[in-house]
């Protein structure tokens, strides 16, 4: 049974999609999507697969530009660049995992606080007080947000060693790290088995009962249905109906989407794969940027972590000069003027 929505969910809008509509050339991906997330509020974005889920998602997070249409959270116009959109309080995780599995599970939980604080390159080198607090109150959001995915005893361990399911909630860690308003989840639970799926659905609830709204696309039925105050149908990159899970799933549309039955107005199936094969494309164009940009950032980050240890290295120096011994030659000038 979903939850109350009454009761869950507030008033204010936190999201407010007008239009959203997504050309890939002479092909519509997202056609003029309208759509509301509420605080407190968790809504289901649901439809078969390409049908413009995860492109409307990237519409939302500026990964994409939208081709029409505005994106509007909390009353500010978002602009199509990924890091400002976290920076206004909107974080996503991801279909396929994007951890850095070379890092630590802290390690990867603390990149997600990179907008949330604001000391430089020379506050780390000067290891000024502003940046030693900066740090110990990023280690501590970190390790309560570990405690809360429950992986606080993991902290340690590289996240490739992570079973999958908890890979996912660390993903779902970074993410809250960046202390966002408003959470979007691409397929959760892909992948995981009924166990994980119910810790999964605990944990969504959880975070919404930390005052954080949710927008999440999942093809478990009974996942969203269970969850969702509100449910979305996309259908070829429009909207096909919205409302209670209950009205949903009693609308014979919806049963058709899903069972393949021409509606009217349905696009036909050449021009369904075109619009799939259009998003493929330019999901894997986007996946070689955040790899891109993930390999910069690690190499920013070696390098900032060298300046420091040289940097500490000369104040140590500075701090403990040699001092002379029985074996340190004399110096020239004592040499000039012995008498001898």
């Amino acid at each position: 049974m979903a939850p109350d929505a009454t009761a869950a969910a507030g008033t204010t809008p936190v999201l407010t999609a007008t239009g959203v509509t997504m050309r890939f050339g002479g092909l519509t991906a997202v056609r003029s999507v309208d759509l509301t997330v509420h605080d407190r509020q968790i809504v289901g974005l649901i439809g078969p697969n390409g049908a413009g889920k995860t492109t409307f998602f990237n519409c939302l997070t500026g990964l994409y530009t939208p081709t029409e249409g505005t994106v509007i959270y909390r009353d500010t116009l978002l602009p199509a660049k990924p890091h400002l959109v976290t920076q206004a309080g909107i974080a996503r995780t991801f279909q396929n995992i994007r951890l850095f599995p070379s890092m630590t599970v802290l390690e990867n939980v603390l990149v997600g606080r990179h907008t949330r604080t604001h000391e430089g390159l020379l506050s780390a080198l000067l290891r000024s007080p502003g940046f030693h607090r900066a740090e110990r109150a990023s280690h501590q959001r970190a390790r309560e947000l570990l405690e809360f995915t429950g992986l606080a005893d993991k902290a340690d361990h590289l996240a490739r060693n992570l079973p999958y399911g908890e890979q996912r909630r660390l993903e779902i860690a970074r993410a809250l790290a960046s202390d966002p308003g408003l959470l979007l989840l691409d397929e959760p639970t892909a992948g995981m088995n009924p166990q994980e799926t119910r810790a999964a659905e605990h944990l969504v609830l959880a975070i919404r009962d930390q005052g954080i709204a949710v927008l999440v696309i999942e093809h478990d039925m009974r996942f969203i249905f269970n969850l969702c105050d509100h449910v979305a149908v996309l259908v070829q990159g429009r909207k096909l109906v919205e409302g209670t899970p209950r009205t949903v799933q009693g609308d014979e549309r919806v049963i058709a989407a899903y069972l393949g039955t021409p509606f009217e107005g349905a696009p036909g199936q050449d021009e369904a794969a075109e619009v799939e094969a259009a998003e493929a494309a330019r999901a894997a164009e986007a996946a070689t940027t955040a790899a891109a940009l993930a390999a910069h950032a690690q190499a920013e980050a070696a390098t900032r972590a060298e300046a420091v240890t040289r940097a500490e290295a000369v104040t140590r120096a500075e701090a403990d000069p040699p001092t002379a011994t029985d074996d340190t030659p004399p110096h020239p000038h004592h040499e000039e003027n012995d008498p001898r």
